[in-house]
């Protein structure tokens, strides 16, 4: 894990278990090799409009939920919705492909990403997500994960 992320987690008593595995860059390559991890395993993508604003998005849904994004796109009033490119990734949630995660977003110190989460992922009693490094996950209780979220001060949204 990286140090920052570590610190970051420790200064907010937000407590975690690590779990270490292959790197995994995919849905199948998590089921693969992250199986024996509790909690609900979650998938991240990162988003952008094609036009108007503008806007990013970081979406965190169940990793077997398939994203709608004509549903998307009228819940969040937004215009067309794309992936964002990588360069885009690195500069507002200082992350790469394939280590997409919620825990990117303590890396947007300007607030520029609205988090977009399933309510499945939110009402969990446990989740996993990468720790901004696709060879480990963190575990996480329902209340740590929702400090997490609260402490960035990302506007968000549970849908």
């Amino acid at each position: 894990m990286e140090p920052e992320l570590e610190k970051w987690l420790k200064l907010r008593n937000i407590e975690y278990k690590l779990h270490y595995h292959p790197a995994v860059f995919t849905v199948e390559e998590a089921k693969k090799h992250c199986s024996f991890i509790p909690g609900l395993h979650c998938k991240n993508l990162f988003l952008k409009e094609k036009t108007g604003d503008k806007r990013f998005f970081l979406i965190t849904l169940p990793s077997d939920t398939k994203l709608e994004f004509r549903k998307l796109e009228v819940l969040l009033s937004s215009s067309k919705l794309t992936f964002a490119k990588e360069e885009e990734l690195k500069k507002y949630l200082g992350l790469s492909t394939g280590a997409v995660s919620a825990l990117g977003l303590i890396n947007d110190t300007e607030n520029k990403v609205i988090f977009v989460v399933d309510r499945e992922v939110w009402d969990a009693d446990f989740v996993s997500f990468h720790p901004n490094i696709n060879t480990e996950t963190l575990e996480f209780k329902q209340e740590f994960f929702h400090k997490i979220i609260q402490e960035t001060e990302n506007q968000f949204y549970v849908i």
